[in-house]
């Protein structure tokens, strides 16, 4: 997409395409959320657990398709930290809630943070610019 311009018909399916994958993922996170929060059952919020890991790895396939440098920037390396410490469910069961919450914080950072945060390469140690993306 770089120096390249798409049709508007491209950009509202784009946009609408990103935007709806954010809102069920969203949904997920929320109804897998209460669930390990409140400690309710498994079975009443595993389906939400699985909308949301699948939404979270379309939207992130989307980014790295986009533009892999998207994987050395900060808004990527916390995305990959986030799903590390979603991996610790297992291990630290008893500490699901805490390692919930640590996620949510993330990922508040990564969506609301500074430009200048999130563009951030770990690599160049400087904040760097990608591809234009199509906000959702």
């Amino acid at each position: 997409m770089s120096g390249q311009q798409i049709s508007e018909k491209s950009f509202w399916v784009q946009r609408l395409s990103k935007t709806t994958l954010r809102a069920l993922h969203i949904l997920g996170i929320a109804g897998a959320g209460g669930g390990i929060l409140l400690s309710v059952e498994k079975s009443f919020w595993l389906n939400y657990w699985y909308l949301a890991m699948s939404t979270g790895i379309i939207l992130m396939m989307w980014e790295i398709f986009r533009d892999w440098r998207w994987l050395i920037q900060l808004k990527g390396v916390l995305t990959l930290g986030k799903l590390a410490m979603l991996c610790l469910f297992v291990p630290f069961a008893n500490y699901k809630p805490e390692l919930f919450i640590l996620v949510l914080f993330l990922s508040v950072i990564v969506s609301h943070g500074p430009s200048g945060l999130r563009h951030y390469s770990i690599v160049h140690r400087r904040q760097i610019d990608t591809k234009k993306e199509i906000k959702g």
